[in-house]
């Protein structure tokens, strides 16, 4: 039997189960740096279509918008090894006029972390590629995913 590598653990709060793939590790078995941004993409690929309602859709297609990335930032608190397990927890953060952030909180099942990480999209014209404030429905889709976040 196979497994995915990645899925949805559970929708409320938002969380995808990875496990560490070989691929994924330098040859001394630690995670490459470069391939947590791909757990960040994956997770939040997989929660962008669970606010959008599992449309299959990108988050901004039905109100012709883009959501391109302003910017991304990870804080390390962990390493992972092959076959490590790690929960991405997934939610909306400060939503702005024309950007917002998702949040995501990787840590072990046991709950010990190992890195938090923000992906700041920017929403502009899908056909001008100008930035727009986002759209009223789109801004309500993520205030119901949102929750305030703590400095750490």
């Amino acid at each position: 039997m196979t497994q995915s590598y990645e899925y949805v653990l559970s929708d409320a709060p938002f969380v995808v189960r990875r496990t560490v793939r070989w691929g994924d590790c330098d040859p001394a078995g630690v995670v490459y740096t470069g391939r947590f941004p791909d757990f960040l993409l994956g997770a939040l690929a997989l929660f962008k279509d669970h606010i959008a309602g599992g449309s299959g859709e990108s988050l901004g297609q039905p109100y012709g918008v883009g959501l391109p990335c302003r910017g991304m930032t990870f804080d390390f608190a962990g390493t992972l090894w092959p076959n490590d397990i790690v929960d991405l927890e997934c939610y909306v953060g400060e939503i702005r006029t024309r950007s917002f952030d998702f949040h995501c909180e990787g840590r072990r099942p046991g709950g010990e972390p190992v890195f938090n990480a923000r992906f700041s999209p920017i929403c502009v014209h899908a056909h001008v590629r100008e930035s727009t404030d986002i759209p009223a429905p789109l801004r309500a889709m993520l205030a119901r995913h949102a929750r305030a976040v703590t400095t750490r």
